[in-house]
């Protein structure tokens, strides 16, 4: 049942939220958006605890603007996100959270993903 109220909700946000661009984000933290941009560089940090993935948007790590992250137990239902994304553009919609001054969305589900 959270799943489907998540899915009807992840939908909702797609119609109506704002689009901005990575450069934009960081002006937008704490909204519910959609932000696009070129996938710079990603990261499986595997080794790490949760497993993250990290997709920067428009600028490289450690220069990066934007960050999309997918936490290990996310990552199944992405299929190897650090491989796929690379140098593609992709959207993701989500609340815009700050993480060390850097804007992020994190992807709990593929349907928050854009090509």
């Amino acid at each position: 049942m959270q799943k489907i109220i998540f899915s009807i909700l992840v939908t909702t946000i797609s119609l109506f939220a704002s689009q901005y661009s990575a450069e934009e984000a960081n002006e937008h933290i704490g909204e519910e958006a959609t932000v696009c941009g070129i996938v710079a560089s990603a990261y499986y940090a595997k080794s790490v605890k949760g497993e993250p993935t990290f997709l920067n948007l428009d600028e490289a790590y450690p220069e990066h603007i934007f960050t999309v992250l997918i936490w290990g137990n996310d990552r199944e239902k992405i299929s190897k996100p650090e491989i796929r994304y690379k140098n593609k553009r992709i959207c993701v919609t989500g609340m815009i959270e700050s993480y060390k001054g850097i804007a992020q969305i994190i992807l709990y589900s593929k349907k928050q993903l854009n090509k």
